[in-house]
């Protein structure tokens, strides 16, 4: 299943977001690997600042991992950087798919 989010980057973090997802923590990528996360590009509106996330999925989305320590962890060091809720997880919305072409 192919899911789609949007969330909030803050002005002028563009390159320091790049970067941080450049260098993403390898025990990251595992888990979303083995959680059945695949085929997930993040695209930004340099406009808006709108991050909008698309990830092929077999289980959880990215955003349903919250439970686990690495998640956190991430979340926490990416909170300076977009708009967060209390608990560091990033202010997510989801997008209805309208169409697919084939």
């Amino acid at each position: 299943m192919k899911i789609a989010f949007k969330m909030k980057l803050k002005e002028g973090f563009k390159e320091e977001y790049i970067k941080r997802h450049n260098l993403i923590w390898p025990e990251l990528k595992e888990l979303l690997k083995k959680s059945g996360i695949a085929d997930y590009s993040i695209f930004l509106d340099e406009e808006t600042n709108i991050l909008f996330a698309v990830q092929q999925q077999n289980g959880q989305s990215s955003q349903d991992l919250g439970e686990t320590e690495i998640v956190k962890k991430w979340w926490a060091y990416m909170a300076d950087i977009m708009d967060a809720n209390p608990d560091n997880s990033p202010v997510s919305v989801p997008l209805q798919e309208v169409f697919h072409l084939d």
